[in-house]
């Protein structure tokens, strides 16, 4: 089941080590068929706030996710990233493609 990585960046200072993270991260996703669904796109708030910005990551399932973000690949580069902002981070599951909403009572 696909799962994805979501993460809120908010304060992310633009400077050489958010552009190398940047220059550097397809490369880590490649190898676990990670693809960017969102990243950073405008948007449009209907509801309360929401500072910062959305990026979605896709991969196959939970296990390559994760193993994606422990990879060696990934840990190299991530504080490149997390000197220069701060974000929030959560690998979830997709839902099945019948899905409604009530379903998730029968959890």
């Amino acid at each position: 089941m696909t799962s994805f990585a979501v993460a809120r960046l908010r304060n992310v200072t633009m400077n050489p080590d958010i552009g190398a993270y940047l220059a550097a991260i397809d490369a880590t996703l490649a190898p676990f068929q990670g693809r960017f669904v969102i990243h950073g796109s405008s948007k449009d708030i209907l509801e309360g706030s929401w500072p910062g910005d959305l990026v979605i990551i896709a991969f196959p399932d939970r296990q390559t996710a994760h193993a994606w973000y422990t990879s060696p690949a990934y840990q190299a580069i991530l504080p490149l990233r997390t000197r220069n902002s701060d974000a929030d981070i959560i690998l979830v599951d997709c839902v099945e493609d019948n899905h409604q909403a009530i379903d998730i009572l029968k959890l």
